[in-house]
């Protein structure tokens, strides 16, 4: 039997009176088999192998919030692994304009972006606040990129919660959008869209006239963004450094490139999108926003389009057909294998291996892993190279 917030356990028998244990009873970090269950098992009669036979004893934890779960409904798990790069993306709670563009958002944007790749050891590659989501672009070194979204979202809602005056939840309740870029033109692909971002709303015409935070001309020159300490949250005498400096790396596949072919490259590309962007207005009799607008928008408001529900939530992006079926074929096997090892492990199951790139259960529940992927796995497609795409 499973109580709230809290950990039970029965027996196989029914002679000898379940278990309960408070969270405040258990000294240890992590749950299974650790001293402090082993010590309060043996003191209410349970021996280790005796009553469950072949089966070690479990205590799992159950809490008022989201947790481990026998459900199949539950969402499915991530494969985290060194060296990725994603697209993360967030959006407002009822896509009000919680992030409208003025010095005070700016700043806190870029402040919070900083300290949380910073403390992740992520590298951005681009970045785009638009008034009520972000489009953010990250090299993964180390396998970090839980770290970075917890961060970056949860220090930044505070931060603009204070600014606004307000104290509901900041996010939308729907999850975090991370979608891994399998080559290095995806990453291309993927930082076109986020720069012709505020032209394809028909706010702006170019990425230039945006008055929200956007990394174009620091991607174009391989520079820096810096922000100081957001007054109106954190404390002067706080640790929390006065300046921070954020380096907008080059994705990689690009290293070859000369920084003005990086640049001329990247240029040609959002220039394309945006006057495809700006026939279509044409076409259409529609006349973009423009800057004085958008900074009068209340950030209360949101925009009066419905969005539809209930749509799919990619986790790949490919343009090469062969690369995104590896990427699918990658993540259906590892989807298996986390299943498995998971349903043994709530089992009680010993000697159970999770697949390499489980995070949550190697990080908090301190379970077995299978060692990192052999590299040199054989391509089902051709290689393309992405500096002539």
């Amino acid at each position: 039997m499973v109580y709230e917030d809290g950990m039970a356990m029965g027996t196989r028998d029914g002679e000898q009176e379940e278990l309960f244990i408070t969270h405040q009873q258990l000294r240890s970090q992590s749950h299974p088999y650790y001293q402090a269950v082993n010590k309060v098992l043996a003191e209410k009669g349970f021996d280790k192998l005796g009553t469950f036979r072949n089966v070690q004893p479990r205590v799992l934890f159950t809490q008022l919030s989201s947790a481990v779960s026998e459900n199949p409904g539950m969402t499915l798990p991530r494969q985290v692994v060194p060296g990725r790069d994603y697209m993360v993306t967030r959006r407002c709670s009822e896509r009000r304009f919680f992030l409208r563009p003025n010095e005070d958002t700016n700043n806190a944007f870029i402040y919070c972006l900083a300290l949380a790749a910073k403390r992740a050891k992520v590298d951005v590659t681009f970045s785009v606040a638009m008034s009520n989501h972000h489009h953010t672009g990250i090299h993964d070194p180390d396998g970090n990129f839980p770290i970075f979204t917890e961060h970056f979202h949860g220090l930044l809602a505070r931060c603009q919660n204070a600014h606004l005056g307000r104290f509901e939840a900041f996010w939308s309740s729907e999850p975090t959008s991370v979608v891994q870029l399998v080559e290095p033109n995806d990453v291309l692909d993927k930082m076109t869209y986020a720069f012709t971002n505020p032209a394809a709303a028909d706010l702006v015409d170019t990425v230039e006239e945006w008055p929200g935070v956007a990394t174009f001309q620091a991607t174009l020159s391989g520079g820096h963004i810096t922000a100081t300490r957001p007054k109106h949250f954190f404390r002067d005498d706080g640790s929390m450094p006065e300046v921070v400096s954020l380096r907008i790396a080059r994705p990689s596949g690009f290293e070859t490139l000369r920084q003005s072919e990086w640049a001329s490259l990247i240029t040609e590309h959002v220039r394309a999108k945006e006057a495809d962007h700006r026939q279509r207005r044409a076409a259409k009799d529609i006349t973009v926003l423009g800057r004085h607008r958008i900074l009068q928008q209340n950030p209360f408001h949101g925009p009066e389009s419905h969005v539809p529900r209930f749509q799919m939530s990619p986790r790949v992006a490919a343009k090469s057909k062969w690369s995104r079926i590896e990427a699918l074929v990658r993540n259906r096997g590892f989807i298996e294998k986390y299943r498995d090892a998971f349903l043994g492990h709530i089992a009680g199951l010993a000697n159970i291996v999770f697949p390499f790139g489980t995070y949550w259960m190697r990080k908090f529940g301190r379970v077995a892993c299978e060692p990192a992927e052999a590299l040199g796995q054989p391509r089902l497609g051709p290689t393309v190279n992405p500096a002539c795409a």
